[in-house]
């Protein structure tokens, strides 16, 4: 069973020494991870003692990231507390989805800059 802990109390844990998160209504303390953060350890503080659901979804995070957090939960919200929004994360497949879209019209503009490049020496 998984331990409640309120918003009140995941505000407490704002500083270096203590680093807590909520991240889709979970709560997450990342304070021994901070030096190991691909991103810097100000990436995790600046969403200490907070709700960092939209921080953590805006990176775009891998599933290996997504499997790594699950030994950093410590509990989650209360039901009163929830966001209302989604609590479940989209599926990296979907956040990478847009990417790979644009580098195909990238190389795809690449391609026509040199097919009309060599048609205009010619």
């Amino acid at each position: 069973m998984s331990r409640i802990i309120t918003t009140a109390e995941v505000k407490k844990h704002n500083h270096k020494d203590s680093v807590w998160m909520i991240i889709h209504n979970d709560v997450y303390d990342v304070t021994n991870f901070l030096d190991e953060h691909p991103g810097g350890e100000e990436t995790l503080l600046d969403s200490a003692g907070k709700e960092a659901s939209q921080d953590f979804e805006d990176v775009g995070h891998s599933e290996d990231a997504r499997e790594l957090m699950k030994k950093y939960k410590i509990g989650t919200l209360p039901a009163e507390e929830h966001n209302q929004a989604p609590t479940q994360p989209l599926p990296a497949v979907v956040t990478c989805s847009n990417l790979k879209w644009y580098i195909l019209a990238l190389l795809g503009a690449i391609v026509i800059g040199v097919v009309i490049k060599k048609k205009l020496a010619a």
